[in-house]
């Protein structure tokens, strides 16, 4: 006769559903969370401690209110670049055509508001139309001709880059009208009575607290509901905590100075609805699907030729929109803008959680891996690194990134 043992066995409490444990137990249980979320939570963390890093070595001057808010506008376009590179990477594909696309976008942008005096928000759309049609066309070459986006957005960036040349005949064109302007160096409007804060900065921060904290409340009840693994209570109260704690000092630290840039709500729109198509709308979970498993998908029945030209399509939007939000900034269409824009969007695309594999990746990754590289450049600069060894330290930190993503993955198979 054969006893059971492990029925006499207790099983421990599930996580995150209320089960009680010791002091150690519950230590593990955090710790187990922690390493199962590594990978959407390290570059969180990098993050954190790189700002710390700077913040001493600078003696406050990286949080200082000013620096915070040019910290957003230095880095808004290259934000832009991520997000649709993300989507891409995503998919399994490269774009190497949009650092080349954004100088092409600013350059017919000069051409339309300086040399033909179109009203800028007229050129703005027209760009915009004339992005999308640049990514449709590579996106068709790749879809629906069968050609690696490798080669397709390599010749683009070649043709875009000539165009930028041709169209501008090498100078310098600007400058651009004040609205502009305001798009991208610009700040909201003061709104209410005098205090020693921008009112309407802290209305749109207490705001996004509410938000974020419905958010991750919902998301946790809706994987406790299909019976998902969730993170322990005291770490997900934890989390919490440092969320909003994060969010209120960014928008204490922007209320004190001129406000949110304008640029940043641009950003938070882009956030917010590419975050929600790539979680719940059907056209997020076929990029996922074709990039983490192509044969599989295609069996599915899911459509992936449309799905690869519509994300290209994506990229040149947003490649435009950056091109527009670079040249304003700069107040003028140079032949030399853009140079490595698409490489900072790779960068930030995988230091922020992507795989060379597709099929992993969020668009707040994204962000996160864009503010790693901005916090790098800004704080190297403060502390007077040369441009030299920037490029090594942003090279090393890509490299480790990427090291981590193998290493996680063979120990995860192992």
């Amino acid at each position: 006769m054969s006893t059971d043992v492990t029925a006499k066995t207790p099983a421990p409490a599930p996580a995150g559903k209320g089960g009680s444990a010791g002091g150690d137990g519950l230590l593990q249980l955090m710790l187990d969370g922690m390493r199962r979320n590594m990978r959407q939570y390290g570059m969180l963390f990098a993050l954190g401690l790189i700002v710390v890093l700077f913040a001493v070595w600078t003696d406050g001057d990286l949080l200082l209110p000013r620096n915070v808010s040019n910290l957003v506008l230095q880095n808004s376009y290259i934000l832009i670049l991520a997000i649709g590179m993300m989507l891409v990477i995503i998919a399994g594909h490269i774009d190497l055509s949009v650092g080349s696309l954004t100088a092409f976008i600013g350059s017919m942008a000069a051409v339309f508001m300086v040399k033909h005096d179109l009203p800028w928000p007229l050129a703005l759309v027209l760009c915009l139309a004339m992005g999308a049609v640049a990514g449709a066309v590579q996106g068709f070459f790749i879809a629906y001709g069968g050609i690696p986006s490798f080669i397709v957005t390599l010749a683009g960036m070649l043709i875009f880059r000539g165009l930028t040349e041709i169209f501008l005949e090498g100078q310098t064109l600007g400058p651009f009208p004040e609205g502009l302007q305001k798009v991208a160096n610009g700040f909201l409007p003061e709104v209410g009575p005098e205090t020693n804060y921008h009112n309407l900065t802290l209305l749109l921060g207490l705001a996004l607290i509410a938000f974020v904290v419905f958010q991750e409340v919902r998301d946790r009840r809706r994987q406790q509901e299909f019976a998902l693994e969730v993170l322990p209570a005291k770490l997900f109260a934890l989390k919490l905590v440092a969320l909003v704690a994060a969010v209120l000092t960014v928008t204490l630290l922007l209320a004190s100075y001129k406000g949110a840039p304008i640029v940043l709500l641009v950003l938070g729109v882009l956030l917010v609805g590419f975050g929600y198509v790539m979680r719940n709308a059907i056209i997020g979970r076929h990029i996922y699907a074709i990039g983490g498993n192509l044969p599989a998908a295609k069996l599915s029945g899911v459509k992936d030729k449309k799905v690869t030209f519509l994300v290209f399509l994506n990229m040149g939007m947003l490649a435009a929109l950056a091109g527009l939000v670079f040249a304003a900034r700069f107040n003028a269409a140079s032949p030399k803008a853009g140079l490595n824009f698409e490489l900072e969007a790779i960068a930030a695309s995988f230091i922020g959680g992507a795989s060379m594999s597709g099929g992993v990746g969020t668009v707040l990754g994204a962000i996160i891996g864009g503010l790693v590289l901005g916090v790098l450049n800004n704080g190297m600069n403060l502390v007077g690194i040369g441009t030299d060894w920037q490029q090594v330290i942003k090279g090393l930190v890509l490299l480790a990134a990427v090291g981590f993503d193998v290493w996680n993955k063979r120990k995860v198979g192992s």
